[in-house]
């Protein structure tokens, strides 16, 4: 995978709701402020106005250098030129979404709350990993709610990227990141926001300063040792 595409930083999901027009703009704001991976989520349309939306997005991203990811569908991603799709637990398997997508494709794979879910994907060749709601969703209102640990206690067995997902707001996001999350799966607090470029742009200085201080702690750490 080209490393300026890796799997870290803000990851937004479309929502369900909006016209095509207005979600491609909030998209391009998204982009704009600093998401680095798009996933594009849209239950209940039409296949070919899917197919319309997923190739201008796929579009905006390959414009910005960002990932475009295609929920569920390894077939749609295919047809659009995704870098990828992102897998649950009905939508079968990483062999079989390579075998559509081809080896360079990025697969990511949703684990809930499950730890050994999480490594058995990985070993089947996963390129990350996505746990979650860690908070209450109005998408996904039923969802299971992982504690914050569990991204810790991932970041220690896996080698691959580790997603968070679900109910996540800038105010509960630097508690994900310093837990392990590489990167945070956001769709209402980003594209709900007044101003969607100036939202996702928190996120992305969010990211800047937990890795900063991180970086900052494994150097006085170091020091220490000498």
């Amino acid at each position: 995978m080209n490393p300026d595409k890796a799997v870290r930083g803000l990851y937004v999901i479309t929502p369900d709701g909006l016209s095509s027009d207005v979600l491609i703009a909030r998209v391009a704001e998204a982009l704009e402020g600093g998401a680095r991976l798009v996933q594009y989520r849209r239950k209940g349309l039409d296949g070919s106005v899917k197919v319309i939306e997923a190739r201008l997005i796929a579009d905006l991203c390959r414009a910005r250098n960002a990932l475009f990811i295609v929920n569920d569908d390894p077939r749609l991603a295919a047809e659009v030129g995704a870098d990828g799709v992102h897998l649950g637990s009905d939508d079968g398997s990483v062999g079989l979404a390579r075998a559509i997508l081809g080896g360079k494709a990025v697969v990511g794979v949703s684990c809930y709350d499950k730890l050994d879910l999480a490594v058995e994907a990985e070993r089947c060749g996963a390129d990350y990993v996505a746990f979650g709601s860690f908070f209450p969703s109005s998408v996904k209102p039923g969802a299971v709610r992982p504690p914050a640990s569990l991204l810790s206690e991932a970041r220690r067995v896996l080698s691959c990227p580790i997603v968070a997902i679900g109910g996540i707001t800038l105010d509960r996001a630097a508690a994900l990141v310093t837990a392990g999350a590489d990167a945070l799966a956001v769709i209402s607090d980003v594209f709900e926001a007044s101003d969607v470029l100036f939202r996702a742009s928190a996120y992305a200085r969010l990211f800047e300063s937990v890795i900063d201080q991180n970086c900052q702690t494994q150097t006085g750490d170091h020091e220490l040792t000498q």
